[in-house]
């Protein structure tokens, strides 16, 4: 990274009004290159990018989050584009595999274009368009949202992923914010959004910590608001192929962890409110129909069937036991 003087400038002052210490809730106040609250808790801001990361506890991305905690004492750029304005970033180039999938291992370092999904979700309501993407990474889904009519919020912990997801995000064109923080603890007022959604992410948490994420979410999405988040599920044959490659022990660190469907289901519905669970894919955890064009013929077949399936599940709800990937989307109780 290139080190420069910080460019207080590109500080988004809509952060300062809305985000609180995600220690304690409490109001912030803009102190130079960070803000503080009360009680002088203290976080960072670099590039512009609030780093929001509650440093004295368990990490989830140890690295990730000690690389994000250790460039404060920097300032990085982070300039407009780096690419020309139909180049894809050299970021997600080479991030493409680590936040898609080994569908798309064979063109990594050659993507074309940028893989955007198709977000499973209705056009937002007349004053109800606030979206919290978390774990956002370079910001595929937070671009998704915004191309389907939402204001994206994008938080990651990873200050490495998340200065390429806002310079993407204004290459193409899209209005969206990005902050540095954590799932577990996440640094906004109580109802402040409309959606809450997560792609990915959660089903590398331990069950503890993942449920952590549940309940922030509940907390920080409105009432009759909607949390929507995508869990690996356990008796998927791609899952039961991935359990037995490692003997069926206990997960480590950020590796995968698979969910009983009733799991899902009851941890959402305790920590949020009415849930109903739904099919993502069959055979992957990514399956994106979007991004056909980018993938082999196999990989191809692959998501047709996946969709077939997905399809299918809605009339024959036993197949919903064997999806690999399933939808919670939960709605706050009023």
């Amino acid at each position: 990274m290139r080190i420069v003087k910080n460019d207080d400038r590109r500080f988004d002052p809509w952060f300062a009004r809305e985000l609180v210490c995600p220690r304690d809730q409490s109001d912030l106040r803009r102190d130079g290159e960070h803000l503080v609250c009360a009680q002088l808790h203290v976080y960072p801001i670099v590039a512009g990018i609030p780093i929001m990361l509650v440093d004295d506890v368990h990490q989830t991305a140890p690295e990730v989050t000690r690389r994000s905690l250790a460039a404060t004492s920097l300032r990085v750029e982070n300039p407009v584009s780096q690419v020309g304005p139909d180049a894809v970033d050299s970021y997600v180039q080479a991030a493409i595999v680590g936040t898609n999938g080994n569908l798309y291992g064979r063109i990594a370092g050659k993507l074309p274009r940028y893989p955007i999904p198709e977000m499973r979700l209705p056009p937002p309501r007349e004053g109800a368009r606030d979206l919290l993407d978390l774990g956002c990474n370079w910001g595929r889904w937070s671009i998704a949202a915004a191309r389907r009519g939402y204001r994206p919020v994008g938080m990651d912990p990873g200050l490495e992923s998340i200065l390429p997801a806002r310079r993407i995000a204004r290459q193409l064109g899209v209005d969206a914010r990005f902050l540095v923080g954590d799932a577990r603890y996440i640094p906004f007022r109580g109802g402040r959004f409309d959606v809450v959604y997560s792609y990915g992410v959660l089903q590398h948490f331990s069950p503890a910590d993942a449920r952590l994420a549940i309940a922030e979410a509940a907390g920080v999405v409105a009432p009759l608001g909607t949390v929507l988040i995508q869990m690996a599920a356990r008796y998927g044959l791609l899952s039961i192929f991935q359990q037995a490659r490692r003997g069926f022990r206990d997960p480590d660190g950020f590796e995968v962890r698979y969910w009983k469907p009733s799991e899902i289901e009851a941890s959402f519905q305790r920590l949020i409110g009415p849930t109903t669970l739904s099919a993502d894919g069959y055979f992957t955890l990514n399956p994106q129909p979007s991004d056909l064009d980018l993938l082999p013929l196999h990989y191809r077949q692959l998501v047709h069937l996946s969709e077939s399936m997905r399809a299918l599940s809605r009339y024959i709800p036993a197949l919903l036991g064997i999806a690999d990937s399933i939808f919670a989307t939960a709605v706050k109780s009023a």
